[in-house]
């Protein structure tokens, strides 16, 4: 009897041979019901495991993009015991506390602000402020600024559905301070407020002029200054040396707002290193209307984010951060540091040889510039072969080679590059 025609396997019988791979029955009857049905019971093993790929799945970023948006940006340790914890809960007073209160103090302190508060990514940050400060109202933004950035964001569409309406001033590549000034005093405008806008992964150069945020904070409205990536400080003191080349030019939290902005806004899992979230910062009474304003509860943030973030603030603060975050540990390596990795590897797994690279910020920050790295370079597009590799190893090819960029690789997952590149076909 030929195989097509021999009696097929109970769907729960042929289930109950994947437990194997790990997921549930539930899903393991799904995939052998379909085998089942197609004909190929015998397929059914490499669909669990597609299955099983196509989940959430750690990987190693060997791509050198430090931020890589598609692996989740900037990676994140964080451990916490099952046990409750004071989300929204005043231990002083045994009361019903404020879920922005512990990780908006510490954020306040970095940035060298009023106060602060925490939604949960820059987009719900701008859209939350524009509702709350500008509903009904103009708001003044050079026509340079009126962005669209990754996942579709555009600066005219949030606007629009927080309710303010958006005021062009300047042209795309020249805005100054009297474009606003004219913006503001224009009859049939209602200005509420200045939105300057991080262009984020893009650069306009050549014929360029921009207006300052220490310039924008002497029109008497507010400024709300939306920063994107999130450093904290342009001195950067807690890495070793100056700051490095490539963040010339990036805002920083403190420096805006102590350039004149009433409000800044920017994202967590970038350049901060934290998790995914919007930090919202400046005036406390600004800040207060926005926390007073219903999107507020519907942008908030949960326990897990808010603890990791809170964890994030205070090795800032402790000044642990090329300790503690792993993408400030990234940027923190000497090119002498990955050369010597590199050799490691290639010693141990037979395989590849030493390369110059350049790494990547990444995830819009510092547009267009890149930091000097080492990469391991293996001949051909060996691509896919390292996603088949468990854990899964993530490059980029160049030059008819596969390159695997150290600097996005934390040391201690050397051992899978070894792995990786060992297992490769020869």
């Amino acid at each position: 009897m030929s195989e097509t025609s021999a009696r097929p396997p109970s769907v729960d019988t042929l289930a109950r041979s994947l437990t194997g791979s790990g997921l549930p029955h539930p899903i393991l009857v799904d995939i052998a019901r379909a085998a089942i049905a197609a004909g190929r019971p015998e397929s059914a093993g490499e669909h669990a495991d597609a299955f099983r790929r196509s989940l959430l799945t750690p990987v190693v970023n060997a791509t050198g993009v430090l931020l890589h948006t598609n692996l989740g940006r900037a990676p994140v340790a964080h451990a916490q015991a099952a046990l409750a914890q004071t989300v929204e809960f005043d231990l002083a007073t045994g009361t019903r506390g404020s879920r922005q209160q512990a990780v908006g103090q510490l954020f306040a302190r970095l940035c060298g602000a009023e106060s602060a508060m925490i939604v949960n990514n820059n987009a719900s940050a701008v859209l939350l402020v524009l509702a709350a400060l500008a509903a009904g109202r103009d708001v003044a933004v050079s026509r340079g600024e009126s962005v669209e950035i990754g996942g579709a964001f555009r600066v005219p569409e949030v606007m629009e559905q927080s309710g303010a309406r958006l005021v062009d001033v300047g042209t795309t590549n020249r805005t100054r301070l009297a474009d606003y000034e004219r913006a503001i005093v224009r009859p049939g405008n209602d200005v509420a407020l200045v939105l300057k806008v991080h262009p984020s992964n893009y650069r306009v150069e050549g014929f360029v002029e921009d207006t300052p945020v220490r310039e924008l904070a002497e029109l008497g409205i507010p400024v709300v200054a939306d920063i994107g990536s999130g450093l904290v400080d342009a001195t950067v003191p807690w890495i070793h040396g100056a700051p490095p080349a490539w963040l010339a030019g990036e805002p920083a939290a403190v420096q805006t707002i102590a350039d004149g902005a009433d409000l800044i806004t920017f994202s967590g899992d970038k350049l901060l290193g934290g998790p995914q979230a919007g930090i919202i910062a400046g005036s406390a009474e600004l800040v207060a209307r926005c926390a007073a304003h219903p999107l507020a509860r519907a942008l908030r943030c949960g326990g897990l984010v808010l603890s990791t973030l809170q964890e994030v603030a205070l090795s800032y603060l402790h000044r642990t951060v090329t300790t503690d975050i792993a993408f400030w540990r990234m940027v923190d390596q000497p090119v002498s540091q990955l050369r010597d990795r590199a050799e490691r590897i290639i010693a141990a797994s037979g395989v590849g040889s030493v390369v110059d690279s350049e790494a990547l910020p990444g995830a819009g920050s510092a547009p267009g510039v890149t930091m000097p790295s080492i990469g391991v370079s293996v001949e051909g597009d060996m691509l896919s072969s390292l996603r088949q590799h468990d854990p899964p190893v993530i490059g980029r090819t160049r030059d008819g080679h596969t390159i695997l960029d150290l600097r996005s690789v934390d040391p201690a997952d050397d051992a899978i590059v070894i792995a990786a590149l060992a297992a490769l076909p020869t």
